[in-house]
């Protein structure tokens, strides 16, 4: 009952389980980014054995092993896979970002010119799991955008190799080098590059909260990469009312508990009845899945609130900042904008949090960590970087040497001042602009 909680007891609700030992796990993440640039590649074999335990002989997959491994995928996945490319690529397509080109005044053109990144690195989350879903989300659009290297690099299974399914994906999109490797150690071998992985310009993609560490790190570097966003451990938040069915709420709950034992999920709910029917749907929908104890961990972080009412509910939502926020309400979409400091929103009741996981077009790269306050979700002008254009007539500049030279001299930047002045007064701007205006 939120009303019947202390503020303090109101903020270990919402509070992030990975975040309590950030101090400890920034220090392991520093000493592994140590170790990768000291010793390279032989650090990563090496941590690959220790954290994954396998032994590795090389880090990089060649694509007739790719190919051999895509080819043993079954048909129906293969199936699923195409469907869903084609519904990202769709979406992300249309988010192709549009140059922009005028005169502020005349004579003063001014562009905004896109390019894409060249070289990115896609991280690809393993372990427990294999996620090709993920690959589609970080390939898509970095295919897409044009980028002319694609990195892909991500845990290896207990035969030194990668899910058929994974290499499916890959080679949907066109990923130009395959590689081995999990955690902070592939993070530190994309920032720092390796004897047969190349530094990339960005890394892409989510992961547990060494990989989140591990990206806020290098993006600090001297040269290092540029970081997509803060993408941790898998979070959910539902709201939901006397509409909402709680199979369908526990079902969904359930479905971002399973990620990992430092998942969190979050119910706000009025209605009491909900939420403990709900509760009960957990317990039993729980007892069926094959990763239950996995889920069980991460419900330890978890809560069930039952609120004043949806705007009470509302106002935790935007505090809490979810990844995913589900909307189980009568006229949800009234509540989008009061709910909107979400990475990524499912509206109503036949609109399962899976979808967006897999294939409904939209991305999985989501900002965790209450970041979707100022963070957005992975897309397609991710892969690009913008940059401007001037152009200035003879006359243009003319025209706004006055306001030039007042803000240099307000700001007593002599050389500023100068770089105008000195054109001002030549023979040629004279010439030019004789020229010009004949």
């Amino acid at each position: 009952m939120w009303s019947q909680l202390t503020s303090e007891q109101q903020r270990d609700a919402l509070a992030r389980p990975a975040q309590k030992a950030s101090d400890e796990l920034m220090t392991r993440v520093q000493d592994i980014i140590q170790q990768v640039r000291d010793q390279g590649e032989q650090a990563l074999l090496a941590l690959t054995a220790q954290f994954d335990g396998v032994q590795l002989d090389t880090v990089v997959l060649d694509i007739t092993t790719v190919r051999a491994q895509a080819d043993k995928t079954d048909a129906d996945v293969k199936r699923a896979i195409d469907q869903a490319y084609a519904n990202i690529k769709a979406f992300h397509a249309a988010q192709a970002p549009s140059p922009v080109r005028m005169e502020t005044m005349p004579g003063v053109l001014c562009e905004q010119r896109f390019a894409p990144l060249e070289k990115v690195g896609l991280y690809i989350p393993g372990g427990s799991a294999s996620l090709p879903s993920t690959v589609l989300m970080c390939g898509v659009p970095a295919q897409l955008a044009g980028c002319s290297e694609r990195v892909l690099i991500s845990p290896p299974n207990k035969e030194g190799l990668l899910s058929p399914a994974i290499c499916y994906a890959a080679l949907k999109c066109e990923v130009t080098k395959v590689c081995l490797g999990g955690g902070a150690q592939a993070i530190a071998a994309l920032a720092l590059g390796t004897e047969n992985i190349p530094a990339v310009d960005k890394i892409v993609g989510p992961g547990n909260s060494y990989v989140t560490a591990a990206k806020q790190l290098v993006s600090q570097l001297p040269g290092g990469p540029a970081i997509d966003l803060p993408a941790g451990p898998s979070e959910l938040l539902v709201i939901a009312d006397d509409s909402a069915d709680p199979i369908f709420v526990a079902a969904d709950l359930l479905s971002q508990a399973e990620h990992g034992p430092d998942s969190q999920v979050l119910l706000l709910s009025p209605s009491a009845r909900l939420v403990e029917a709900t509760r009960q749907e957990l317990e039993r929908q729980l007892n069926a899945l094959p990763r239950a104890q996995i889920t069980a961990q991460a419900l330890q972080s978890s809560s069930l609130i039952v609120t004043a009412d949806l705007a009470e509910a509302a106002q935790i939502s935007q505090r809490y900042a979810p990844e995913h926020l589900s909307l189980q309400i009568e006229n949800a979409e009234d509540w989008i904008a009061r709910t909107d400091k979400a990475g990524s929103i499912f509206v109503g009741h036949y609109a399962p949090e899976s979808g967006g996981d897999y294939a409904t077009g939209t991305n999985h790269v989501l900002p965790t960590y209450g970041y979707a306050r100022n963070y957005s979700s992975l897309g397609l002008a991710d892969f690009y970087r913008r940059y401007t254009v001037q152009n200035l007539t003879p006359q243009g500049l003319q025209d706004l040497a006055p306001t030039l030279i007042a803000m240099a001299a307000e700001e007593q930047l002599d050389a500023h001042l100068q770089a105008v002045a000195l054109r001002l007064s030549s023979s040629r701007m004279q010439q030019d602009l004789a020229g010009e205006q004949s």
